[in-house]
């Protein structure tokens, strides 16, 4: 069963019980005040006792017409004896058990419905001051025809409220489920054309549909972003990749060709091979590793690690790598929950960038200070323009095209912070030079 079908019965039943509950109550109601009225006229009809003879036989009861209208009815008095005084009619009413009783004082007042030749009547049964037991009969014929009216008005007005409820039922189906029709089909066109930019009309009423439309536009963007993201990490891969790739074939082709190269050349020509491949093994993980989902990359155990001891090992293999450069650190101890390969990744990153940027005889600066490691190097700083980029992958400012590297370093940088719920961000330095900041939780 479709979800439309199942809220247009549930809707339709929820109406239908509602008109019929609201039928059974008035039917029960009205009946009710109808008896009541009837038991109540009963209670003040007083009967004519009328001597048509000599003997007691010859008396008859009589009762004076009433505001019940119609006819008055009948009255009956039963004596102490068990004799019997007949109404001024031809029907005589029923004597049993709790009649004689109460003629004889030993039960009260009480109604009960009786048939007499095919009239449905009301009868009251009381005691009278002379010992007596007096019945009092007055038909019911209105108040079952008024009753009868009104079971099948009631009915009728029951089979109408059902096919409101149904039409209801259909309309109030359609409206709650015009965005998910919506959602059907726009899903529905994106499977088919595979293009991601389509969107849900959205209105700014706080309710779930419109809560809905927005979460699943929400998710398209995301799609439509991870996607665009990923072409342009393909591209620009295919990018950078040509560069070593288009090197290392020119140097294969030079030594087959250069047959009899001269020994110290062809050391060079490998040597520059070498070094090709070296940054396209580099560039090749830098890809792999950005390329991973946020749970395959976060697979190595975090750890309480000593921030200030383990900048102090970055700083040491910098030296080693770019023994002209000078670096100065100011580092106090501060404790962090990381990741330690990839922490020390994201520092050697930051002072790769700083010592790719610094002037021969520059000092780098490090500072670590409660979980933040700020490193400032004294080369040209960044352009107020390239600040918002540094960190996307394979951004390379103007000035940078002509250096070696890939546009990765400092990306991974930013994505190490974001997997340690931390910060970096890139300052233009007083006095000139770029001050990075990379900040994780103490």
């Amino acid at each position: 069963m479709t979800f439309r079908r199942r809220i247009v019965l549930l809707s339709a039943a929820a109406v239908a019980a509602a008109i019929a509950l609201g039928a059974v109550l008035t039917y029960v109601l009205v009946r009710q005040e109808l008896r009541d009225n009837l038991d109540a006229e009963l209670f003040q009809t007083e009967p004519e006792i009328t001597m048509v003879g000599k003997g007691m036989q010859d008396v008859r009861i009589q009762v004076r017409p009433g505001a019940f209208g119609g006819a008055s009815g009948v009255a009956q008095a039963t004596l102490g004896d068990g004799q019997t005084i007949p109404p001024d009619a031809a029907d005589a009413l029923p004597v049993n058990e709790d009649v004689r009783k109460v003629a004889a004082g030993q039960i009260g007042t009480f109604l009960r419905d009786e048939t007499l030749e095919g009239h449905h009547v009301r009868v009251l049964t009381r005691r009278e001051p002379d010992g007596s037991a007096l019945q009092i009969a007055r038909p019911l014929a209105e108040v079952d025809n008024t009753l009868g009216r009104l079971r099948i008005i009631l009915f009728l007005v029951t089979l109408g409220g059902f096919g409101l409820a149904a039409a209801l039922g259909l309309g109030v189906s359609r409206i709650a489920t015009r965005p998910l029709s919506r959602l059907t089909a726009t899903a529905g066109r994106i499977t088919e054309t595979g293009e991601l930019h389509h969107r849900l009309p959205t209105n700014d009423a706080d309710d779930e549909p419109g809560r809905l439309a927005a979460s699943f536009n929400a998710m398209l963007a995301a799609l439509e972003s991870s996607r665009d993201q990923q072409r342009q990490l393909v591209a620009d891969a295919s990018h950078e990749l040509r560069t070593p790739l288009t090197a290392i074939r020119a140097n294969i082709e030079l030594l087959e060709r250069a047959t009899e190269l001269p020994d110290a050349e062809r050391a060079a020509v490998l040597a520059s091979a070498r070094h090709q491949l070296e940054d396209l093994t580099v560039l090749v993980g830098d890809l792999v590793d950005l390329a991973r989902p946020g749970g395959e990359r976060l697979t190595e155990p975090a750890e309480d690690l000593r921030l200030d001891e383990l900048v102090g090992a970055a700083v040491e293999r910098a030296r080693r790598h770019a023994p002209n450069t000078p670096f100065e650190v100011d580092g106090v101890a501060t404790v962090v929950r990381a990741r330690r390969p990839a922490l020390a990744r994201a520092v050697g990153n930051l002072l790769d960038n700083a010592v790719k940027w610094s002037p021969p005889d520059a000092p780098i600066e490090v500072t670590v200070r409660e979980g933040e490691v700020t490193v400032r190097d004294h080369g040209p700083g960044i352009a107020q323009d390239d600040l918002p980029h540094v960190f996307d992958r394979f951004y390379r400012a103007p000035s940078a095209r002509g250096l070696p590297g890939s546009g990765l370093g400092l990306a991974i940088v930013k994505r190490v912070a974001d997997d340690h719920h931390g910060t970096v961000r890139a300052e233009r330095a007083e006095g000139g030079g770029t001050l990075l900041r990379f900040t994780l939780p103490a």
